[in-house]
């Protein structure tokens, strides 16, 4: 079994930053992807982001283009979302997931995703 190990969390104001992280088992994702997915209560869970491990590839939904960044770090085997200038509509679980093969490009779709993590709350008040 793949876990996926979730931190950074928690609370912000509204226009504060966060950090996110999420640790793999080291060469699972080396071929792969990592993106990181939200669900806010009562609404589907949406793609955020996402990653070839060592960075070459990125994929932003529209939603957080030019305020978050998906980066990796290949030797340590993580991936990190940094969250700028939020909002209560970024208020959500966040969901970091792994994707062992790409097929050619980064996906938005979770079914795409073979592990994900448990799951990182972020609460944005106003």
């Amino acid at each position: 079994q793949v876990h996926l190990v979730e931190s950074g969390g928690g609370l912000v104001q509204a226009g504060g930053s966060l950090r996110l992280s999420c640790a793999a088992p080291p060469h699972t994702f080396t071929s792969g992807a990592m993106g990181w997915f939200r669900q806010a209560p009562g609404k589907d869970r949406k793609f955020v982001a996402a990653t070839t491990m060592f960075g070459a590839y990125t994929r932003y939904a529209d939603s957080v283009k030019g305020r978050f960044t998906i980066s990796s770090d290949g030797a340590k085997n993580t991936v990190y979302l940094q969250m700028n200038s939020l909002h209560s509509e970024d208020m959500a679980v966040y969901y970091c997931a792994g994707e062992i093969r790409t097929r050619g490009s980064l996906s938005s779709y979770p079914n795409r995703y073979n592990y994900w993590g448990q799951g990182i709350r972020v609460t944005v008040s106003s």
